[in-house]
């Protein structure tokens, strides 16, 4: 009904708009029929002959497209032509009037609206895949877009800036991508883009704009209270007010980042267990980044991201001092009233005994030319250097910085980790609540089985449609442990590249890496983490009878030519670690 509304809308809409020239073109048309059935014909037995209405219509029917094919029945008397003469010329500017109100009409940017939005929905409705719907798509949701294109989701997507959304066209997606340049935080424009729609599998609000971001959270809450819902704050009030009312995930990339800071400052091996894991795979060695210092800080600019940070600095009792140009604001700290570009100021706030250095402008120009300056006065102070901008990189790539704020990629990085590993944030909280100890030796056998560069992580659920072999086995009453699992379905005496961090059960009863005799029951949901092509192997031994029956029990099922390829390649090719 709907679509039917908009139809109906959008062809009224061209209806007022050439109604006046409708009426004048069949003012024009019935006026000249009439005078040519009044106009006398040339002399047929001594009398003038008349033409008839259907007669008349047809000549003035192709003589409105084509100035003629001919004076029919007869030739035309001079009367006739005289009046057909005058016809042509009011033909002219009825078709010219009605023509310029036709290209006016089409340029009118109410009606290309109305019928992008109509493709829009129309593209939205016809979907058969499971969708996220993405609002906003700056730097952040250009991210966002890319990776989820790369993991083979599909995605529809609602910007406010028409030229952003116009570059959608434009990017290299595997997957067309729905567009529409609208309000995200309209009702309206929620539901014309698939918020209540059967394959919607989430909401992601990552605008400019809290108010924005704040209205999806609820619009998504009353109208789709079960789809998950991730939405990005920049204030405080803003998270409060969305966790008020059960947003399920709320991202404050500087919260994340002064948390980080924290954590870091307060318990060096928890930290760097967390950016093991939430690196990205491959990325460099853990052991090599710097921890934070404990020492006396600077502070450059008391901005929102600077306060924070003063928060966090203050919580783990370093002294600190404050570079902004506004006058002094803060009168528990030493403060510096300049720019902190130059190399006078940093002399003046003790740079050369400065433990740390933390960035924070609204300007990469500015924060590189601080660090830079920063770096030539003190080669050993820690930078936390803010990147406004992710198109600037390179540049920041150049300079290596110790700690890189980017407050585009916190966010997204989180987004990408909440959707596609659910169970990773809450094993990150266990993580947070264990000691020292423990995380230095997590790290340290994970590490050691795993190697120094970040893991692949994901999430795996033991139901029939994702782990069938093992589940129909399990549903029979068989007791399959963990340790079955993890072995190499090439040679069964050996493991794969792979542990078991968290397991998920329905009773609540959470296992921290658990241990390899655990028995696994349908519905577990599994954590792991393993080098690439791990997920691979794992994957098959839950899906393929041959695969799992051959890990189990040793006895290889007699398979396929391609089942016998695949198994000579895996037994030539893979390299795994004993356990």
């Amino acid at each position: 009904m709907a679509a039917v509304a908009r139809h109906q809308s959008i062809f009224l809409m061209i209806m007022r708009r050439l109604r006046a020239p409708l009426i004048l073109l069949i003012a024009i048309i019935s006026v000249s029929v009439l005078g040519l059935t009044l106009a006398p014909g040339p002399l047929v037995d001594g009398k003038p002959e008349y033409m008839s209405f259907f007669r008349a219509f047809y000549f003035i029917s192709y003589t409105a497209t084509t100035i003629g094919f001919g004076e029919i029945p007869h030739a035309f008397s001079d009367q006739q032509r005289l009046w057909v003469l005058l016809c042509i010329y009011m033909s002219v500017i009825g078709w010219a009037y009605t023509l310029g109100t036709v290209f006016k009409l089409l340029s009118d940017r109410n009606l290309q609206q109305a019928i992008a939005l109509m493709r829009f929905v129309r593209a939205v409705r016809r979907m058969s895949e499971p969708f996220y719907l993405l609002c906003g798509y700056g730097e952040t949701g250009r991210l966002i877009c890319q990776e989820l294109d790369r993991r083979g989701y599909r995605m529809v997507v609602v910007e406010r800036d028409e030229t952003r959304a116009g570059e959608i066209d434009l990017s290299s997606y595997a997957a067309d991508v729905a567009a529409l340049a609208a309000d995200a935080g309209n009702p309206g424009t929620l539901l014309h883009a698939g918020l209540t729609h059967p394959n919607c599998i989430g909401a992601i609000a990552v605008t400019d704009d809290d108010d924005a971001n704040l209205a999806i959270s609820i619009a998504a809450r009353l109208l789709a209270p079960r789809l998950p819902v991730l939405a990005r704050a920049r204030t405080r009030e803003t998270a409060a007010n969305m966790a008020s009312f059960g947003t399920a995930h709320i991202i404050h990339p500087f919260m994340a980042l002064t948390d980080t800071l924290a954590l870091a400052l307060r318990a060096p091996a928890a930290w760097r267990l967390l950016g093991w894991l939430t690196g990205l795979p491959g990325a460099a060695p853990a052991e090599r980044r710097r921890e934070p210092p404990r020492g006396p800080w600077i502070l450059c600019a008391y901005n929102r991201l600077g306060r924070l940070l003063l928060k966090t600095l203050d919580d783990s009792k370093l002294p600190v001092t404050i570079i902004d140009p506004a006058p002094r604001i803060d009168n528990e700290h030493r403060w510096i009233q300049g720019d902190a570009s130059g190399a006078a100021t940093l002399e003046a706030a003790g740079i050369r005994a400065a433990a740390g250095l933390a960035i924070c402008t609204d300007s990469d120009v500015n924060n590189l030319s601080i660090a830079v300056t920063a770096r030539e006065l003190n080669k050993e102070v820690f930078v936390l250097l803010r990147q406004n901008h992710f198109s600037n990189r390179p540049l920041f790539n150049a300079f290596a910085s110790d700690l890189n704020a980017v407050p585009s990629e916190i966010i997204a990085r989180e987004c990408l980790t909440i959707l596609s590993t659910p169970l990773l944030a809450p094993f990150l909280d266990v993580i947070r609540e264990h000691d020292e100890q423990w995380c230095a030796w997590l790290l340290e056998r994970m590490t050691r089985r795993l190697g120094a560069r970040a893991p692949e992580i994901w999430s795996m659920r033991i139901n029939l449609s994702r782990a069938p072999a093992l589940y129909q086995r399990l549903m029979r009453g068989e007791t399959i442990v963990l340790d079955q699992l993890l072995r190499s379905h090439a040679n069964r005496y050996e493991y794969l590249a792979c542990e078991a961090l968290y397991m998920v059960r329905d009773n609540d009863d959470n296992l921290v890496i658990p241990a390899a005799s655990t028995p696994i029951r349908p519905g577990d949901e599994l954590l792991l983490a393993g080098r690439p092509g791990a997920r691979n192997a794992f994957d098959l031994n839950i899906t393929n009878e041959h695969a799992l029956t051959y890990i189990l029990t040793g006895r290889d099922l007699r398979g396929s030519w391609i089942w016998d390829k695949l198994r000579q390649r895996d037994t030539k090719g893979a390299r795994h670690l004993p356990r």
